[in-house]
């Protein structure tokens, strides 16, 4: 067996996964990939003079980079490098060890909080979308430990591209533990459509001024 194959069947998973494919092929597919490209493309046009601002936000905050880089799994369980706005400071511990980032850990910056409060930090992964490693809408992209976690039951979120934003943004977020948020992702793979997409989109601003869930238990 090929040795993507066997990175991605290491786990029997209980459930199979969807064929989300055989839903999302030839004129569906490309309806979604150009979704993403006219769409990603306009907001980076728009969001220039806001990363400019937020890039000098952070170098004036602490020394360090401006943005944060981290290998993600992705659409059959493939790894790619996500990129986010730096929100922690600089040569703190990996933000994703086998806990929660809690809202006072002394490793967010005060820009960085204010990025994580309004979900800001993560405007560079606009350029994961036209690059095409991740989509506008999909399930939050995970690091490997709880890809692994969740592969078992909840394999079918790994048919699809990790998104910026998703079903499970805008309704549970961090409320509920990482089992039922890819619950609520298997369930968006079920449902897709073009029109579920564009519902997501257009949710997801008033959920983030909510600040709704941005922490566990928030």
């Amino acid at each position: 067996m090929p040795a993507e194959d066997t990175k991605y069947r290491e786990f029997e998973p209980q459930t199979p996964a969807i064929a989300f494919e055989d839903k999302l092929f030839g004129m569906a597919a490309a309806v979604k990939r150009l979704m993403d490209l006219t769409i990603g493309l306009a907001l980076c046009v728009i969001a220039l003079p806001i990363v400019a601002l937020i890039a000098a936000a952070i170098k004036l905050d602490s020394p360090g980079p401006v943005f944060f880089r981290q290998a993600r799994i992705g659409l059959h369980f493939e790894p790619f490098i996500m990129v986010k706005f730096r929100s922690l400071h600089h040569n703190m511990p990996d933000p994703h060890t086998h806990y929660e980032m809690q809202e006072d850990d002394p490793r967010i910056t005060r820009v960085g909080a204010l990025l994580r409060n309004s979900s800001l930090d993560e405007l560079p992964q606009l350029c994961n979308v036209i690059a095409g490693s991740m989509s506008l809408v999909g399930p939050r992209p995970l690091v490997e430990w709880e890809s692994r976690e969740t592969l078992r039951r909840h394999a079918a979120r790994f048919e699809v591209k990790p998104g910026i934003t998703g079903l499970s943004q805008i309704t549970v977020r961090n409320s509920v533990d990482l089992d039922a948020r890819s619950d609520v992702d298997v369930e968006y793979v079920r449902r897709w459509s073009p029109l579920l997409d564009l519902e997501v989109l257009l949710r997801t601003p008033a959920y983030v001024f909510s600040r709704k869930a941005i922490y566990p238990d928030a």
